[in-house]
């Protein structure tokens, strides 16, 4: 029977594909080691006890009824201090800011506040649902394929060629699925290609908007900084809307606070968007959020042991790749910048299996390093990339440290087995 044509050509999620394959592989009590979840182990990564003891107060006292539309303006004044604060960016809670049940709703809203059918998307691969909501929107995809030597981030060079005529632009920072970041100057350069391009647009045409997905901008190591095009470009402000909220920055992916950040003509039509749909966060959460993003000094202690954890995990598991390459195999990692990701190659593609079994396209290593080294990778063609790469992304956020060397140790001795 006929459904809509959206429904009909929906694209199957390869990552949700791979999570069943761990699933039934576990339940027949396989050791997997499972990184390919973007999301954490509440027993490993906890969310803040200050946090959950707001959420749990805040349903004793009853605060459950319908939130407003954008969020209560308490919340919405307490993120506005906490961006402040860490970013130096300055927003209006009363009509620059929006809340919703995370990032997903607000993404969705941004797109159909943007754009009309049959307008140009920009956005980079890997990277992620970028495909799946211009798709929604029946909007013309406008798709550039990254290189490693970027660490897989977009350049102005690049995108250059692209943005004539386009109406959004999706970029992200860090990168999911990357663990990559926008280094200053790349940014710049983005930056004044957008200004550059509706300095050349008519009063008649609609401008060329910049999506932000900062979800993980707590989450940078070393010598990594966040940069945002508003931060570097104030002129942008009209034209860029933040993606932001609680998920990652404090490991509270099923809390569902998010919010987004931008110029008061399009979050007011967001709002409106949002209301209709539904998708607010709950009351009691809220409440929650916004007493504890004002506990400042319990933040910034829970932040930086976070942080600590996060990086300890991807400098390790990285350290394990590097001696892997150094020890001759196909495989080699980029150096964590930030996230909870780890970008890696493991390059096997024509390799013999112990029994003769030629590892023939990346699928197939995929399959061998679940099956062989108990290993669970997300690939990067998950990400739009292209059905070949040899890169994958892997999550330490549900990752016991005390297993890495095990893990590495099984990977080890399945590399070995090839010829």
């Amino acid at each position: 029977m006929k459904l809509s044509h959206l429904a009909e050509t929906l694209i199957g999620s390869e990552i949700i594909k791979l999570a069943g394959e761990i699933k039934e592989k576990q339940a027949k009590g396989e050791k997997i080691y499972n990184f390919t979840i973007g999301d954490f182990d509440p027993k490993v990564f906890p969310i803040p006890a200050e946090f959950e003891q707001e959420i749990i107060a805040a349903y004793k006292e009853g605060l459950t009824n319908y939130p407003p539309a954008d969020g209560i303006l308490e919340l919405r004044k307490a993120v506005s201090e906490f961006i402040a604060e860490h970013e130096q960016l300055t927003y209006d809670p009363t009509k620059e800011i929006v809340i919703s049940c995370g990032g997903r709703p607000i993404i969705y809203a941004t797109f159909r506040t943007i754009l009309d059918r049959g307008e140009k998307v920009v956005y980079a691969t890997p990277s992620w649902n970028n495909n799946h909501y211009t798709h929604f929107l029946e909007a013309e995809h406008v798709v550039l394929e990254t290189k490693p030597e970027n660490d897989f981030m977009p350049t102005a060079a690049e995108l250059k060629p692209l943005l004539k005529g386009a109406t959004l632009l999706a970029l992200c920072s860090p990168q999911n699925p990357t663990g990559t970041a926008f280094g200053k100057q790349q940014l710049e350069e983005i930056c004044d290609l957008v200004i550059a391009e509706n300095k050349s647009r008519g009063a008649d045409e609609k401008p060329l908007y910049i999506l932000f997905d900062q979800m993980y901008w707590v989450l940078t190591f070393g010598q990594t900084h966040h940069y945002t095009p508003v931060g570097l470009r104030p002129e942008l402000r009209d034209y860029t809307i933040f993606i932001d909220g609680m998920s990652k920055a404090f490991a509270a992916t099923g809390v569902r606070v998010g919010w987004a950040l931008g110029p008061a003509h399009v979050i007011g039509k967001m709002k409106a968007i949002l209301s209709h749909v539904g998708a607010w966060s709950p009351m009691a959460e809220q409440n929650a959020a916004a007493r504890y993003l004002r506990r400042k000094d319990e933040v910034n202690t829970y932040l930086k042991a976070f942080k600590a954890e996060v990086e300890e995990r991807l400098e390790k598991i990285y350290e394990g790749f590097d001696a892997l390459k150094k020890a001759g195999h196909s495989v080699e990692a980029i150096a964590p910048q930030a996230a909870i990701y780890l970008t890696l190659k493991i390059d096997l593609k024509g390799k013999k299996t112990a029994d003769g079994t030629v590892l023939e396209d990346q699928a197939a290593v995929t399959s061998y390093l679940l099956n062989e080294a108990k290993l669970g990778l997300v690939p990067f063609y998950a990400f739009g990339a292209g059905k070949q790469s040899p890169w994958y992304r892997l999550s330490v956020g549900t990752c016991v440290k005390e297993e890495i060397p095990a893990m590495l140790a099984t990977l080890k001795a399945a590399l070995e087995k090839l010829s």
